[in-house]
Order: structure tokens, then C-alpha cells, then sequence
């Protein structure tokens, strides 16, 4: 875990490998708990039973699931303080090169790419983020957030 006190500390993470995340696993109630949370039930999400049958042999998660425990996961690698507000400010480029079957165990690896001046005694920082999924090679998910940070 890092933490970074402060502008000029956050600024100096730019170009810092964050290191990996601990592993999170997968499960089915993850699934449906974010299938009813954003009307998205698709059966190759939530039915067991017609999923087996599916290329990918059971259950995936959604890639905006995968994608919204980026947040817990960075959490785990960067700690933010002496900021009066830090804001998800956006994303630059998201992929989902391949699905998470339920039960696998993803973590997060990321990078800062870069920390910039913005205006109201602020700044940007823009990061690489890679879900990796146990025991694959492809990424599940590989995205370029930015989020903003203010003294």
C-alpha cells in the first residue's frame, strides 16, 4: 500500500508502478446482486443451468461488474490524503479482451501514467489499470481512468 500525502506527493507518482492488488474471487451473489442492481439479466450472467452450455462453460460476470471493482481494488494500492476532495473524474479508454467465469479470482495491477496541473489548485492523474484474471494470460479487463485530486 502507498500512501501519497498531498499535491507534490501525488505528483511525484507519476510513472510509479502501484504494484498488484490481493485477489478477489468471483462469486455467483456478486453476479446477481449487480444483475438486479442494473436490470441486466442476461442469462449468460445469472442462469447456471443454460450458461454450462455457453462457449464459456458457466456463468460470466458483466465487464462493467469487472470494471467497477477496479475501485475497491486500487484502494487497496494507493491511499489518497491532505486533499480537501478527490473525484473519479472519468475514463479514457476501457476493453474487456476476455470474460470472468464465476469463481475465478482477479486482482488489479496499475500504474501512474501521469500527474498534471489542473485548474483550482488541483490535478489529474491518469492511471493504467490491468484486471488480471488467476491462471490466464489474457486480461479481463485493461482501462486508462483519470481522476482528479484537490488541495
Amino acid at each position: 500500500m502507498i500512501t501519497a500525502t498531498g499535491l507534490d506527493e501525488i505528483k511525484a507518482l507519476a510513472g510509479k508502478d502501484l504494484g498488484r492488488s490481493d485477489w478477489l474471487e468471483i462469486t455467483q451473489e456478486r453476479v446477481d446482486t449487480f444483475a438486479d442492481a442494473t436490470d441486466d439479466h442476461q442469462w449468460i450472467h445469472v442462469d447456471a443451468a443454460r450458461a454450462a452450455g455457453s462457449p464459456f462453460g458457466g456463468t460470466i460476470a458483466h465487464g462493467y461488474l469487472t470494471l467497477s471493482l477496479v475501485i475497491p481494488l486500487f484502494n487497496g494500492l494507493l491511499t489518497v490524503q491532505g486533499t480537501k476532495m478527490s473525484i473519479n473524474y472519468g475514463l479514457e479508454k476501457v476493453r474487456f479482451p476476455s470474460p470472468v467465469r464465476v469463481g475465478a479470482r482477479i486482482r488489479l495491477a496499475a500504474t501512474v501514467a501521469e500527474v498534471t496541473d489542473v485548474p483550482g489548485n488541483g490535478v489529474q492523474m491518469t492511471c493504467d489499470f490491468t484486471i488480471e484474471i488467476e491462471g490466464s494470460d489474457k486480461p479481463a479487463c485493461v482501462a486508462r481512468p483519470v481522476y482528479r485530486h484537490y488541495a
